[in-house]
């Protein structure tokens, strides 16, 4: 005969509770097993291994953040050594907020993000995919891309001032042999303003296309065979397989290059010193007049925590944007 099953009930939620508080662990719960002798020894080596580097980074990184958050909220000119550097709180922010100069500095930076950040994008991808190419020489090709990278920015900005000089510039000795008029490249804010971003364009469309290059260099050829037999076209392949499959190397590269924009100080510098006027002014060359030509310490720390809290902002909305699924939702 078929031996008789006897089935047991549930435990009681507070038979739970009173194991627990006897030391026995709730079910669906792991017991914390305490960590032997050798494994406190190695996390407390772990943590001496890491002390050197941590302590670097407090001193390259966290205190001078914390200084220029300490000089900003004090007044601290140095052309006035007889007021002191007095608590002034928020003063400094406030007096930005009030500032025309900064304003305008801060709309021209925005507007160097907007042109050259998407461009150099547009022109690292396309240079990512023609060194991608099969070629059989490959090293010519790869050394045309490193060398706008290797590049200093001030001597970029000095070639390509240089390019767009009225009288001797190449730019306009090109447009006089094609019968057009020279133009005042660096003297007319507009066209002072396509020329400069011109130049970023140049060099900083190579540190993307390397970038991106590294992405298309881990694309499986598989994914382009099978897309082949199915008939799918090269358009087709580009925008379903190596966009998708390039999306963390184009966002990895839109941070950097952002954060570059932001920064931008070099190039304008070279080319036309912010000027005619401060139609080409970046936000970065305000802080530079205002810290070392003015002296102003306390109002130059402050513009430059300004440009630090945006350079944080956008940096963690592309984070952000990084951590979400396909389906729209957050990670």
């Amino acid at each position: 005969m078929p031996r008789a099953t006897v089935s047991t009930p549930p435990p009681h939620p507070e038979s739970l509770v009173e194991g627990a508080r006897e030391g026995v662990p709730a079910r669906g719960k792991k017991a914390r097993v305490p960590l032997t002798p050798l494994e406190r020894s190695e996390r407390r080596l772990g943590f001496l291994l890491l002390a050197p580097a941590f302590l670097l980074l407090c001193a390259i990184v966290l205190y001078p953040i914390s200084q220029l958050l300490i000089t900003s909220l004090r007044f601290n000119q140095l052309t006035q050594p007889w007021m002191g550097t007095p608590f002034v709180g928020l003063e400094n922010f406030q007096r930005a907020m009030d500032d025309p100069a900064f304003w305008n500095a801060t709309i021209n930076t925005f507007l160097y993000i907007l042109v050259t950040v998407p461009g150099a994008v547009v022109v690292g991808l396309g240079l990512a995919l023609l060194a991608n190419q099969p070629f059989r020489v490959k090293w010519p090709v790869r050394l045309g891309l490193l060398l706008p990278w290797a590049l200093p920015l001030v001597f970029a900005g000095l070639i390509f001032r240089w390019f767009f000089e009225y009288s001797q510039g190449l730019v306009n000795n090109a447009l006089v042999f094609v019968g057009l008029a020279p133009q005042p490249w660096l003297t007319n804010p507009d066209l002072a303003f396509v020329a400069i971003c011109i130049a970023i364009v140049w060099k900083t469309s190579s540190f993307v296309a390397l970038v991106l290059l590294a992405g298309l260099q881990t694309i499986p050829r598989s994914l382009y065979e099978a897309a082949e037999i199915d008939g799918a076209s090269r358009w087709r392949q580009f925008w379903e397989i190596t966009l998708p499959m390039l999306r963390p190397a184009i966002v990895v590269a839109l941070i950097f290059r952002t954060i570059t924009a932001i920064q931008t100080f070099d190039i304008p510098y070279a080319m036309t010193n912010g000027g005619p006027g401060n139609s080409t002014e970046s936000l970065a060359m305000y802080i530079h007049k205002t810290t070392i030509d003015f002296l102003d310490l306390g109002y130059g720390s402050a513009l430059a925590v300004l440009m630090f809290v945006v350079s944080v902002i956008v940096t963690s909305g592309y984070l952000r944007y990084t951590r979400r699924d396909p389906s729209g939702k957050g990670a």
